[in-house]
C-alpha cells in the first residue's frame, strides 16, 4: 500500500491487516522499540482544525521514531493560492510522507500523485478513512469480530464519516442502516455504486432496533456552519437518546467526537457510554500508527 486515501480504495484483506496491526500497536505500545520511521520527517498539512487527528498523528509519528512538522494551510503558500501540484512536488523532494486534512478529496489525490511520497487522508469532505479503521478496531475489541455486525448510523447520512462507513460495510460484509432526513440521505446512485448491505431510511426507530452499534456524528460538519440553523431544525428527532438505546439494549454507542450534548446525542447517554467513546478516540493513535507502518513496510 503506497497511500491511504479512502476506504473505497482498500481491499477486505488490507482492512483486515490494518485491524490486526492496530491490535499489535496497542498491545506493544511502550514495550517494543519499533522505530519504522527512524530518520524520516513527515508533515501534517491541515486546512481544517483538529484535536484527535492531529494529536494521534503527532504522537504516533514520534513513537515510530520519526520527526513531524505541523503546517496549517495559512502557514504555507497553499493558503495564498499556490497550486497543489507545485506544493506537492516541492515537499516530495524534502519529506518522507504527508498527512493531509482538507476539504476536497481531489487535493489529497493530487498531492499523492505529484509528490510521490506516502500520503494519508486525515479527513476530506468525501471520506474520513482513518476514523473508520479505529472504529472497526474498537468494535472488534468489544465483539471479537465483525461477523454478523449490524450498525445504525444516525444523523447526516451523506457526510464524510457516513460515506466511509458505507464503503466499510461493502468491503467487510456487514449491515449498515442509515437513518437520516430525506434531504441528508446519500444519493441513491452513490449507494448503488457502493453495492453493500446498506439500508437508508428516515425511520430512526426501525434503523436502530436490534443493532450492535448505534453511531452518530455532529449535525453541523466543518464548512457547513452557515447551514447550522437549518440542520438543527432538520435533524430534530435524529438523536441517540435513552429511549432509542432501549431498542438495542446491548448495542455499543459510538461517536467520533467532538460531541454536542443535547443535539446528536443526549448528555446522559454520552456519559453512560463514555468508556467506549473515549476508547474509540484513544484507538485513533494505534490505528494511525498501523497505517503509517503499513505505508513504509
Amino acid at each position: 500500500m503506497r497511500n491511504f486515501l479512502s476506504i473505497e480504495s482498500l481491499t477486505p484483506e488490507q482492512i483486515s491487516r490494518l485491524l490486526a496491526d492496530t491490535d499489535l500497536m496497542k498491545v506493544r505500545r511502550g514495550k517494543e522499540d519499533a522505530q519504522v520511521l527512524k530518520g524520516q520527517c513527515w508533515a501534517l498539512i491541515f486546512s481544517k482544525s483538529s484535536t484527535r487527528t492531529r494529536v494521534s498523528f503527532e504522537v504516533g509519528i514520534r513513537e515510530l521514531g520519526g520527526g513531524v512538522m505541523f503546517l496549517a494551510a495559512a502557514d504555507i503558500q497553499l493558503g495564498r493560492g499556490e497550486p497543489i501540484c507545485d506544493t506537492a512536488r516541492v515537499m516530495g523532494g524534502m519529506l518522507h510522507g504527508a498527512v493531509i486534512r482538507t476539504f476536497e478529496q481531489q487535493e489529497v489525490e493530487d498531492f499523492a500523485a505529484y509528490s510521490q511520497i506516502p500520503t494519508i487522508n486525515a479527513l476530506t469532505d468525501a471520506e474520513h478513512p482513518c476514523q473508520i479503521i479505529a472504529d472497526l478496531f474498537t468494535i472488534m475489541e468489544t465483539r471479537g469480530s465483525l461477523d454478523g455486525l449490524k450498525v445504525a448510523f444516525i444523523g447526516d447520512g451523506d457526510c464524510n464519516v457516513a460515506r466511509s462507513w458505507m464503503w466499510a460495510a461493502a468491503r467487510c460484509g456487514f449491515e449498515l442502516r442509515i437513518a437520516a432526513p430525506h434531504d441528508f440521505q446519500p444519493p441513491p446512485e452513490f449507494v448503488s455504486r457502493v453495492d453493500g448491505n446498506i439500508i437508508v431510511t428516515n425511520d430512526i426507530r426501525a434503523a436502530s432496533e436490534g443493532v450492535d452499534v448505534l453511531y452518530t456524528d455532529v449535525w453541523v460538519s466543518m464548512g457547513k456552519e452557515e447551514e447550522a440553523a437549518l440542520r438543527v431544525a432538520k435533524f430534530a428527532g435524529y438523536q441517540i437518546s435513552a429511549e432509542l438505546c432501549a431498542l438495542a439494549p446491548e448495542a455499543m454507542v459510538m461517536h467520533c467526537l467532538p460531541a454536542y450534548r443535547g443535539k446528536e446525542i443526549t448528555a446522559d447517554v454520552l456519559e453512560a457510554h463514555a468508556h467506549t467513546i473515549l476508547r474509540q478516540a484513544e484507538n485513533r493513535l494505534h490505528a494511525q500508527k498501523a497505517i503509517l507502518a503499513e505505508l513504509v513496510s
